[in-house]
């Protein structure tokens, strides 16, 4: 009867989030996106790997977009890294180089960190 209810369910839950809710979405997809794409790497499925690197220079794309360019130093230096993840994510999909992958998903994992202790620090001030 609900053949697609986690499709819908998924779409509801982009559509009626919050610009930070959205933004922790993405950051928590660069990371899944890039632990996938080291999993077809070592499975040799070329195809696969290629598609979650590019999902994940999607995100950082994304989030350069979306960044407030002018809100300060901060800014700029979370530009430059992402800009500097997506180059690496560049170069490891032309070579599949796992070795340089590995050095990759613990800054794409700090990045998902920074992100979600900022929104819980937003949420706190907001409280009281």
């Amino acid at each position: 009867m609900y053949p697609n209810a986690l499709n819908v369910y998924k779409n509801n839950s982009v559509n009626y989030a919050s610009k930070e809710q959205l933004l922790l979405m993405l950051v928590d997809g660069a990371v899944k996106y890039s632990k996938q794409s080291k999993d077809a790497i070592e499975k040799k499925d070329i195809k696969k790997a290629h598609e979650y690197l590019t999902r994940t220079q999607d995100v950082f794309t994304e989030l350069m977009i979306s960044l407030d360019r002018g809100a300060g130093d901060w800014a700029e230096n979370m530009f430059k890294i992402y800009d500097f993840i997506k180059s690496e994510l560049a170069m490891i999909n032309i070579k599949k180089d796992i070795e340089r992958l590995d050095k990759i998903i613990p800054i794409i994992e700090d990045v998902q960190d920074t992100w979600h202790k900022a929104y819980q620090l937003s949420k706190n001030s907001n409280i009281g």
